[in-house]
């Protein structure tokens, strides 16, 4: 009965409540919320172990739109810039070097405060601290090897996509009305 109970919260902090009427996916021409967009990127350790589209069922779940994204092997220059404010740490060099050392899938994710939202989903930085059912919580190994790369504020997202995308490559589509599995239909 306990792992049921855990099961009902983590989903509750994961997907929120599930409560008709209470919420209502933002294309079900209801109440409209500010959309914002968050990077997401599968490292090299995530792509090797194929959790690509785990990683994908996640977001699209929780009802969030991906907009953008692209597989490829990360040049340094968009590492360095996007590290920018680690340079100084000893462990820079190291990151780098994990960072281009495979294909890594940068995605762009648009939804009502996705990147809060996104980062409560990946868990804490610190596999040993992460929860399980969170991304790091469930596939981390290491906090070196931790699978997932998300922004960690609406401005650091804005400068993120900038790194990784041109805005022309971000699609603005139509999703239909879809529902996620965590609102109401």
């Amino acid at each position: 009965m306990g792992c049921l109970f855990g099961r009902a919260l983590l989903r509750a902090l994961l997907c929120g409540p599930c409560i008709p009427g209470l919420l209502v996916h933002p294309s079900s021409r209801g109440p409209s919320w500010p959309q914002t967009h968050t990077l997401v990127v599968v490292k090299p350790d995530g792509v090797q172990w194929r959790l690509v589209g785990t990683v994908i069922h996640s977001f699209e779940r929780r009802g969030f739109k991906l907009v953008g994204m692209k597989m490829l092997q990360a040049p340094e220059s968009i590492l360095a810039e996007h590290y920018r404010d680690l340079q100084r740490k000893p462990f820079y060099p190291a990151l780098i070097s994990y960072m281009s050392s495979g294909p890594v899938v940068a995605m762009v994710w648009e939804g009502h405060n996705v990147v809060h939202i996104s980062r409560t989903m990946i868990g804490h930085t610190d596999s040993t601290e992460a929860a399980p059912g969170t991304i790091w919580g469930d596939f981390s190994v290491h906090i070196s090897r931790n699978v997932i790369h998300a922004s960690d504020s609406v401005e650091g997202a804005q400068r993120e996509i900038q790194l990784w995308f041109q805005s022309s490559k971000l699609l603005n589509w139509a999703d239909g009305g879809h529902h996620s599995s965590c609102s109401p239909a």
